[in-house]
């Protein structure tokens, strides 16, 4: 006895598989028919079984109009039929986004980020005085607290100040100046609320190392 057997990897691929082989069999079959009464009725009852397989989409506004949309995709944008919405723009869908351009400025010192940059670039528009320090020094301290971070080691703030004349391309110098950043202790100091948070956990695995000790 002989059994034609059937395998998905024989099979063409689904084109959206949620909604299974039997609704892209259905499309294809749409596809096919020569009159357009028939490809229209078989259309909208395709439409309407698709809703049914996907009922959350009833939340989503405008849902026949995507489910129109996936029928067209379905159908390889093949299927000749009077769609009561735009039809979609294979050449839309398929254009492939824009590369994204990596920022190139605080790539040398990539464990500052790219928000530093933004952070000095505002500080070098601001007028000399003693706003425009004490956001400089609060920048200042930010890096360090970024390195230290990273690192996880002790920095000096020459080091910092380097990095800092660096990133802003010379325009803020603080190497040859008598300014000093915060400790390291006081930066790496976990808040109160980190604290009791470890405790919790903690006290969390604790607990169910007991049960696991029991059972």
């Amino acid at each position: 006895m002989e059994f034609n057997l059937e395998y998905n990897s024989d099979r063409p691929l689904l084109i959206i598989p949620e909604y299974g082989r039997h609704i892209q069999k259905l499309v294809d079959h749409c596809i096919t028919l020569e009159s357009v009464e028939e490809r229209k009725r078989m259309a909208d009852a395709i439409v309407d079984v698709m809703g049914n397989l996907q009922p959350h989409l009833r939340d989503v506004p405008d849902f026949k109009h995507k489910l129109w949309d996936q029928l067209f995709i379905i159908s390889a944008f093949k299927l000749d039929v009077e769609s009561p919405y735009r039809k979609p723009d294979k050449q839309e869908l398929e254009a492939k986004p824009e590369p994204l351009t990596y920022p190139k400025l605080a790539s040398r010192y990539r464990f500052y980020g790219h928000n530093i940059q933004t952070m000095i670039k505002v500080a070098m528009s601001w007028e000399d005085g003693e706003l425009k320090t004490a956001l400089i020094l609060n920048i200042a301290n930010h890096m360090k607290k970024c390195y230290l971070n990273w690192n996880k080691d002790t920095v000096d703030d020459v080091l910092i100040f380097k990095h800092l004349k660096d990133l802003s391309n010379g325009e803020i110098d603080l190497t040859d100046s008598d300014e000093v950043l915060a400790n390291s202790k006081n930066l790496l100091k976990k808040t109160p609320n980190s604290k009791k948070s470890n405790k919790n956990q903690q006290h969390r695995n604790n607990k169910s190392n007991k049960k696991n000790r029991y059972k």
